[in-house]
């Protein structure tokens, strides 16, 4: 009996973990908007997911959606991110918005600051 609860308990911790996402982010890296890219207008909303490291770091990222060009260089700037560490590696969701007509580019979905 106290076996079968030591590994309900075990899963429990398990399946939390994993539902729980969205860790904070230390350190955000906004990405240049390609000039080119601007210059014609291109932009819109690049989904991605980052596979975070138990210490924080990003091992790799993973484009969901968007202009692939796009696409790229938000991999590229979400690589150098830092999450706060937690017990075990976790896959989070990045999204970010290249607006062309006012030259930004607005990130959501990932906690912290910028």
């Amino acid at each position: 009996m106290r076996k079968s609860l030591q590994v309900i308990v075990v899963l429990g911790v398990l399946a939390g973990s994993l539902l729980a996402q969205d860790r904070a982010v230390l350190m955000q890296k906004t990405p240049h908007y390609p000039e080119l890219l601007l210059k014609m207008g291109i932009g819109g909303t690049v989904k991605l997911s980052a596979l975070v490291a138990a210490d924080g770091t990003v091992k790799k990222t993973k484009i969901q959606g968007g202009n692939p060009m796009l696409a790229e260089v938000a991999c590229g700037a979400v690589s150098k991110w830092k999450f706060a560490p937690a017990a075990q590696a976790s896959t989070e969701p990045v999204e970010m918005t290249f607006e062309a007509k006012s030259a930004t580019v607005r990130i959501g979905n990932a906690k912290g600051s910028q």
